[in-house]
């Protein structure tokens, strides 16, 4: 992903079947990059923000979000992650989702998403969507945080 610091993956993800199809097949596109999940927005944000391994204090990070966590909204975390001010303002973004509805994907992308991907209710789809997914990320370049 990058030359410098390798790029920390923060998958927030409340279902464990998802996660893991995500996980495997973002290893099936030759990702090796560190893979950390949660199941809800509140550790995510802890993780994101205040952990000693998380982004703002160790390097580039890519958040991989789903929008219908148990706790909060995706949306609600997309608005803190690029909020003014925020440190991970410039983190790169990637809503998968099962919504397709065109009102909340203007949103996220109004809020400032980098990509929105409606996960395919099949299971080869999915897994071919997130291996295309895999694809994307190996040539991406990720910022550094902002300095705080």
């Amino acid at each position: 992903m990058t030359d410098q610091q390798p790029v920390n993956i923060v998958m927030i993800e409340d279902d464990e079947g998802h996660a893991r199809l995500i996980e495997k097949n973002i290893r099936r596109a030759g990702i090796s990059n560190t893979i950390h999940h949660f199941l809800d927005g509140t550790s995510a944000l802890e993780f994101l923000y205040d952990a000693a391994e998380g982004p703002v204090r160790n390097g580039p990070a890519l958040v991989l979000l789903d929008l219908n966590l148990p706790d909060m909204s995706g949306t609600d975390i997309l608005a803190k992650l690029k909020a003014d001010g925020s440190p991970l303002r410039r983190t790169p973004v990637v809503v998968l989702t099962t919504t397709d509805d065109k009102v909340e994907i203007q949103r996220c992308y109004d809020l400032g998403c980098n990509v929105y991907i409606t996960k395919p209710v099949n299971y080869e789809n999915f897994a071919d969507a997130i291996r295309q997914l895999g694809l994307f990320l190996s040539v991406i370049q990720v910022p550094d945080p902002d300095p705080a």
